[in-house]
Parts: structure tokens; sequence; C-alpha cells
């Protein structure tokens, strides 16, 4: 049977090589040469076109700017294909004008098959150049110039033969190649369908200043999440696929869950509580443990935060709601900070105050509408300790190198001042260790270099 199936696909072939032998010397006949020179000057008349036009586009998209993404990817694509889009209306108008002028469908034969290569060559462009992925591009040109060689070979029918009669056997659905085929187009057009119009719709959501942004991910992920499961569960019913034999699926599915797929699970939900109480949100600022930084991105499975050095940590959801978690700007982006210093006894206290409030208003970051205040709050050893709070509305910008401004501002300060930030000081004293008979502090006896016993009191 299928050896039978190979042979007539064979003999098809064959036959389809002589024509295409008898139609090609059909094409340059001596009275259809006129033709040829007409597309030839067509093909002039695009280049110009394409010179031409290649500067203007390039101005209007540098006037569109990095905004106006899906208008500067139409005009990116319109650039490269000008000459091309041209050649095709010019060759198809004068088929027209051709066939009025002879009276006959034969005195444009050779513009009417040029002028349909040239549209299938833009049309094949087009489409590929609108998948993002390289690898997908690829496969999505060779898809398209596979079936427009098979079209203008004539092969489609016999080709569509043969992948129906490529078929298996699984239960009682049968499953065969064209279905497969069929599946995986309307598969990739759904696909492309669903992330134009998630481009679309992530670009007025995050526009619009009444959504948080918690809820703009939110939004997104639903989104994609239902258009990718549409085009999944038409991409099957177009198979023959009983659909109702997903309960099983989701029964194999629901134990594997139990098995080996609950922290998966468990970070997939986390994210959606997260964005649903709006804890956590993108341009946060966070520290979870030792990690400090702002949050960059929230998916369904981890939480990426970037850090003051640099590092991206990618945190699972789950920690995120299990464990405890400083939001250094959850209800608004005022953090106040405390720095601690000591001065000596000896100094005025009410003017150490007022000069460490002046050396905080000084530095920029620091609030002048959230005043800074100094207190005292322990009089120390060889010091009287205070506490400087002052106001700050941008921790993205770190905390640390806040609290090294402040501090060098006081320093400045209380050096001007001539304020006093005393060292620690301790009297060593050696006495001598009190027993009959020791030699030492008796009798004269001393350590070398003159010291005294090593008894010694602080």
């Amino acid at each position: 049977m299928e050896s039978d199936l190979y042979q007539a696909l064979i003999e098809h072939l064959d036959f389809l090589r002589l024509q295409f032998e008898f139609r090609l010397r059909g094409l340059f006949l001596p009275g259809r040469r006129i033709q040829w020179a007409y597309l030839a000057a067509g093909a002039v008349l695009a280049l110009l076109v394409r010179r031409w036009a290649a500067p203007r586009i390039d101005r209007r998209m540098e006037a569109l700017g990095p905004a106006s993404r899906w208008r500067r990817t139409a005009l990116a694509i319109l650039r490269g294909r000008t000459g091309l889009a041209f050649f095709v209306a010019y060759a198809f108008a004068l088929a027209e004008v051709l066939k009025l002028l002879s009276g006959s469908s034969l005195g444009a034969v050779v513009v009417e098959r040029v002028a349909a290569i040239a549209a299938a060559m833009l049309l094949v462009s087009i489409a590929s150049r609108l998948v993002g992925n390289r690898i997908l591009r690829g496969l999505v040109k060779w898809a398209l110039w596979i079936y427009v060689i098979l079209y203008f070979l004539r092969l489609v029918n016999p080709v569509r033969v043969f992948l129906l009669r490529l078929a298996v056997d699984l239960g009682d659905t049968r499953l065969n190649a064209l279905a497969v085929v069929q599946a995986l187009v309307v598969i990739a057009v759904y696909i492309a369908f669903a992330r134009l119009v998630i481009g679309l719709a992530r670009a007025r959501v995050r526009g619009s200043a009444d959504i948080s942004p918690s809820m703009q991910v939110l939004s997104i992920k639903v989104l994609q999440v239902l258009l990718y499961g549409a085009a999944f569960l038409v991409g099957l019913h177009l198979t023959g696929f009983d659909l109702t034999g997903l309960a099983v699926l989701t029964g194999a599915i629901g134990i594997g869950v139990g098995f080996g797929l609950q922290k998966v699970v468990s970070n997939l939900v986390s994210g959606i509580i997260i964005l649903l109480d709006k804890s956590i949100k993108p341009g946060d600022v966070i520290s979870l443990g030792d990690t400090f930084g702002w949050v960059e991105s929230l998916t369904a499975r981890y939480v990426a935060i970037t850090t003051r050095t640099g590092k991206e940590y990618l945190i699972p959801n789950e920690d995120l709601i299990t464990g405890q978690v400083v939001n250094w700007s959850h209800s608004d982006h005022f953090v106040r900070i405390e720095i601690e210093f000591g001065t000596a006894y000896g100094d005025d206290a009410e003017r150490v105050r007022e000069v460490a409030v002046a050396a905080a208003l000084s530095c920029d970051r620091v609030l002048a509408d959230h005043p800074p205040v100094c207190h005292i709050v322990a009089f120390g050893e060889v010091a009287i300790e205070y506490v400087l709070r002052f106001w700050i509305s941008d921790p993205n910008r770190g905390l640390t190198n806040v609290r090294g401004t402040v501090f060098l501002a006081l320093l400045k300060a209380f050096r001007a001042e001539g304020i006093t930030i005393p060292l620690p000081q301790r009297e060593v004293r050696i006495l001598g260790c009190g027993r009959p008979g020791c030699g030492w502090g008796t009798g004269g006896m001393v350590a070398p270099g003159g010291l005294e016993p090593p008894t010694s009191r602080l």
C-alpha cells in the first residue's frame, strides 16, 4: 500500500518536472521578451524607490522614540521591504494593463507568474519577521517556503493525500499526519496572535496610572495563561483528540504534584497571593535576611531582587510568604535611619544636638519636611552617647551610603565647632604580688626594663 503511494508520488513528480520544463521554455518565447523588459524596468524602479524611502523611514522611526515600540517595529519591517512591495504592486498593475492591451491573458502570462512569486516572497518575509525568536523564525520561514514551492508546483493535493494516509491509531482515535501539521500551524498562528495581544495589553496596562504594579503583573499573567491555554486546546481539538481524556491527564498531574511538585505549586500559589495582597510589588525596597535590594520583577516562581552591588537574586515566592520580609516602601517610600555617636562630657550637650541636626540637614537626601532629631540616650564610660534620627524618601538608592554621608557631615561640623569625639582611655598600674619570698615588689627586685611584677588593676 505504501509502496504504491510512493510510486504514484514519484510518477507525479516526474510529470511535474516535464511540465515545468515545458512551461519554462514557454516563458522565454520571442513574443514574451517584451514582458521581461517591462519587469526589468520595474526592478530598477523598485530599487530607486527603496533608496528614496529608506532615509525618510529612518527619520520617522527616530521621531517616534523608544516608547512607540510597535510602530517602530512596523516601520522597520516596511523599511527592508519597500522595494519588493513596490515591485509587487507594479507587476500586478502591469499585468492588468497588458491584458487590456492584448485582449487576452496570454499577453501578461510572464508578468503574472513573476508577480505571484514576488508576492509570495513578500508575504513569507513579513510573516517570518513577526516571529521574535530566531530559531522559530527560521522554522516558520522554511515551512512557508515549502508550502509556496508545493503551491507553484501544484503538489499541494498529492502531498495532502499522502499525509492523510500516513496515520496511526490511538485507541478510538485515528491520528493522521495532516491533522498534526494543521494543529501545529494553528497553534503557531494562535501563539503569534497571543504574543501580539499580550504585548499590546502590557503596554496599555503599564501606561495606566490607575492600576497598581502588582495588579499589572497579575493581569498580564492571567491573560498569558488564558491565551496560551486556548491555543493549546484548539490545537488538540483540530487533531481530533478527545478533550474529555484530559481528565485522566489532570489526575496524573495531580499525583505528580502530590509527589514531586509541591515546591513548584507552592511558589506558583505564593506568587498569586503576593500579587493579590500587594505586599510586594515591582519597585519596592525589601530586605530578606542578608539580602537587601529593590524588586525588579515578579514571576510565577520567583521575585527578582537587584542589590546595590549589581547582583540579582532570585528569591522563591514561598520564602517571601513564609519568612520575615522587611519592606522599606510597603505603604510609602519614607524611611527613618538612626546613627549613634558620642561626644566628650566637657562639650555643651544642647550645642551638640543643634550641630548634629544642622549637619544632617546639609545632606541632600535627608528630608527637611521630616526634621531630624537628636537625643541623649546614655552616659557612657568616656562620652555622652547620642542618637541622630533622620528621614529619606529614596531607599532604592541605598542606606549605607546616606549613613556615611551624614557621618562625614557630623565629623566636619564637630571639628569646625571644636566638639570632641573622645577615644577610650585606660590607666594601667603594675603592683607587687604581695606574697613573701616572691621577689617582686619586695627587697627592691624589679622586672627587666625597670617594670614591677605583672599584677594589674584597671
